[in-house]
């Protein structure tokens, strides 16, 4: 509880000072790029609409004494396309976030997550402004415990399914809903009362990440389309979503989409999110209606991406711990 006292501080101050410089630049590349910066609520109806996720619960005390239940957002995403839907075609944010049992070298309860959204673009404009603001960090080199990346050199673009042909073997668009055969295919153990996403992630953890963005930046794209609950499925391949991971030196930076704009679809991958959190943790929270309503009056065709601030000044510093990065860490 003495991250104050002035020795501890003053060993964290030049990365400090160096993610106030990059807030800085980064400000002023989205203003450049005619993009309004919004600020959306944190409490929200839902904090977001990940399976894996655990969120802060609150309660919101009315006067007349009524409590109306609210979480604290890990991503401002749902409330960013309300904005988009009421006619904002360029927004972003750095927005405060919050996700619960959370905790390690890449991981903090709060952080900051820069989000941006772009209307009328496909997720490929979105691919060309990450390396844009690589390039604004102005390390020489982007590094994590022993890897290295170069912020300026073209990122490397690699399918999920050449990821996993690649670095596991496997053919895994051949194996999707079946976790066993995934498990054989590759080697990786199956535990009980695994899914096929169980041993998906277990494969990525175990052979492909740390393998990413080495010397120059990966764009993971092209995710099986049960794995992208808010993106659209490709043209001309139904089996896989217009989502991409950025990566540098074994570290994901930053997810991105090419959003799903129907409704109908939308509302059933909420809902059968849900029924699969329910199923793995006994938790879920509710869909956000008014996400849902603004769904319902016209979310325009759009592209959009989180990136984790934090992590990206970690690896533009050479910090070993990403509260190194922070002016004061949780405690």
């Amino acid at each position: 509880m003495t991250d104050w006292r002035p020795d501890r501080l003053s060993r964290r101050l030049p990365y400090l000072q160096a993610r106030g410089r990059l807030l800085a630049e980064m400000r002023g590349w989205f203003a450049r790029e005619g993009f309004v910066e919004v600020e959306t609520p944190i409490l929200q109806v839902a904090p977001g609409a990940e399976v894996h996720l655990t969120g802060f619960a609150t309660d919101w005390q009315m006067p007349d004494g009524e409590k109306r239940s609210r979480w604290l957002h890990s991503s401002p995403e749902f409330a960013m396309k309300k904005l988009l839907a009421g006619g904002v075609p360029k927004i972003f944010q750095f927005a405060r976030v919050f996700r619960n049992a959370e905790g390690s070298a890449l991981h903090h309860p709060e952080f900051t997550m820069l989000e941006w959204y772009r209307a009328g673009v496909d997720y490929e404009t979105i691919m060309a402004d990450c390396a844009a603001l690589l390039a604004l960090t102005g390390a020489k080199v982007l590094r994590f415990e022993d890897k290295v990346c170069d912020p300026l050199a073209p990122p490397e673009r690699l399918t999920v399914a050449q990821a996993f042909e690649r670095h596991a073997g496997v053919d895994l668009l051949a194996t999707v809903g079946d976790a066993e055969r995934l498990s054989r295919a590759s080697g990786v153990a199956m535990h009980a009362g695994d899914g096929w996403d169980d041993v998906f992630f277990r494969i990525m953890f175990d052979r492909i990440e740390h393998k990413l963005g080495m010397g120059r930046p990966t764009i993971l794209c092209e995710y099986p389309i049960g794995m992208a609950a808010l993106a659209r499925a490709k043209p001309g391949d139904p089996r896989v979503a217009e989502r991409f991971e950025l990566y540098a030196c074994g570290v994901e930076l930053a997810n991105a989409f090419g959003e799903l704009t129907d409704p109908v679809i939308q509302r059933t991958r909420l809902e059968a999110d849900m029924a699969e959190k329910e199923r793995l943790y006994g938790l879920r929270w509710p869909v956000d209606p008014d996400f849902l309503a603004a769904l319902d009056h016209g979310l325009p065709d759009c592209s959009g991406i989180a990136l984790g601030f934090d992590r990206l000044v970690m690896l533009a510093t050479g910090a070993p711990h990403i509260e190194h990065v922070l002016w004061l860490p949780v405690r």
